[in-house]
């Protein structure tokens, strides 16, 4: 696609969101409707592009990918039309007579840049909400997962005009083009270096954005953990999609007591889901490509590996590995890892687990298996984060009614139900004031009465 094909792309959604089509309730339901047949439709192609991609299984690619995505839709069907009514709120004494409304506005023509490692559920989960919401949509998607792109750019072809909805697929020149283009909202999912881009290419023309990142997401234990359920929910959630996760457990935080308990039930696990060989499990994943490939196998110490290790250059593949003995100076603790390692590392106190990762940089995710609810209470105030579970690990991004996203250097804003609606959304508040009545007070030639009147109503 030449430039000039995608400056049409983008000059002629802002048009057709000018004619003020996709204010109309009827037909944000419609395009969904219309979206939620084709995905169904077109589920084996999805399925077969995220096995090529990602070696998904038919199982991973409809509960974590699919299936959140029709969930998605669904919740937006049964209430698009509440979230979208105008809604009433006071109005001071001091505006009498008058009515206060806040309008729902949607923002206009979004850009949505999706990444590779769940790259039909983070594409298609905010273009349900930026529909629901009323805006036109460029999406760009991952260069890394081609297969995927191809099937979405294919469903959106069948579905939607280009004037309503595009995709334009490609890699760096393309994400260079279309930051530097004026978008009402830019949403972007990936890392925090390409992140830190967006956000100064959008200050360029003011755009909101929001930006779902990533970071190191702590998995604490405490003394007090149920060692095996923690143990089988930890393996679940760090190897689903190979590691490749931005809220998988980045790294296992326990205490000094139970460490080689729940390393032991951790090992359990891993035979228990993936088998005595893993490598040769048909639902156990692949990693992205080559180049992260590399990444993983140097931020692997041989000498700290106690659990796996084994890989296979040829099929891009990694055993779920666990390495004991890790300081938080190690290679492996410096960045994010998004692969199937775990490092476990210990605390002495609670206190000093809850300090260390209070001073690094927030998360997107936490977890905290315990059975002190005081801990439990300890954790969950004082430590800053996107969004986390007690007694479990990833569930929490599965539903539509909490909103999802990250704090600090995991991100910006956040989406899923409503707050994926008011994320696409300005909140436009509008008075109406009544003719019938003048009152004079406000008017110079001021008068002390007036300024009593004032201080005892606003006070």
């Amino acid at each position: 696609m030449t430039n000039q094909e995608k400056e049409k792309i983008i000059r002629n959604q802002r048009a057709f969101y000018q004619t003020g089509v996709t204010n109309e309730i009827q037909f944000r339901i419609t395009a969904l409707k219309k979206l939620y047949k084709a995905i169904r439709k077109h589920e084996p192609e999805i399925r077969s592009a995220l096995q090529e991609d990602l070696g998904k299984s038919r199982m991973e690619s409809f509960m974590c990918e699919i299936g959140l995505t029709l969930s998605e839709i669904s919740y937006m069907l049964r209430h698009v039309r509440r979230f979208a009514a105008p809604r009433r709120v006071p109005t001071p004494i001091t505006n009498f007579a008058a009515t206060s409304v806040i309008r729902m506005q949607p923002y206009g023509n979004v850009l949505i840049m999706s990444p590779w490692n769940y790259p039909f559920l983070l594409t298609m989960e905010p273009l349900v909400d930026a529909i629901a919401a009323g805006n036109t949509a460029v999406i760009k998607p991952s260069a890394y997962s081609p297969a995927t792109s191809a099937v979405m750019e294919k469903i959106i072809r069948e579905v939607f005009p280009a004037r309503y909805v595009a995709v334009i697929t490609g890699g760096r020149e393309e994400n260079a083009f279309l930051l530097k283009e004026k978008f009402d909202y830019i949403f972007f999912t990936g890392s925090q270096n390409v992140g830190k881009e967006v956000l100064k290419a959008a200050s360029a023309h003011l755009t909101p954005v929001t930006l779902e990142l990533g970071g190191k997401s702590p998995c604490i234990v405490d003394a007090t953990a149920d060692i095996a359920l923690a143990a089988r929910r930890i393996v679940w959630g760090k190897f689903l999609n190979c590691g490749q996760t931005c809220v998988a457990p980045d790294y296992l935080y326990c205490d000094e007591s139970v460490k080689d308990e729940l390393i032991e039930a951790i090992g359990k696990e891993i035979t228990r889901q993936f088998g005595r060989d893993p490598l040769s499990n048909k639902n156990y994943g692949k990693i992205i490509n080559e180049k992260h490939l590399k990444r993983l196998l140097n931020l692997m110490d041989p000498e700290k590996v106690v659990i796996g290790g084994r890989h296979e250059e040829e099929n891009r593949r990694i055993e779920p590995t666990v390495m004991d003995r890790v300081t938080f100076e190690d290679p492996v603790m410096q960045e994010e890892i998004f692969g199937p390692i775990l490092p476990v590392l210990t605390f002495k106190t609670l206190r000093e687990a809850v300090a260390k990762v209070e001073a690094g940089e927030h998360p997107l995710a936490l977890y905290f298996f315990s059975q002190n609810e005081r801990s439990i209470s300890a954790v969950t105030e004082n430590v800053r984060f996107g969004g986390g579970c007690i007694n479990d690990v990833v569930v929490h991004l599965a539903t539509s009614n909490m909103p999802f996203g990250g704090f600090g250097e995991s991100g910006m804003g956040c989406y899923h139900g409503k707050e994926g609606f008011m994320t696409f959304s300005h909140q436009k508040s509008i008075m109406d004031k009544k003719t019938w009545i003048d009152l004079p007070m406000r008017y110079q030639p001021y008068k002390n009465l007036f300024e009593k009147m004032m201080r005892t109503v606003l006070h």
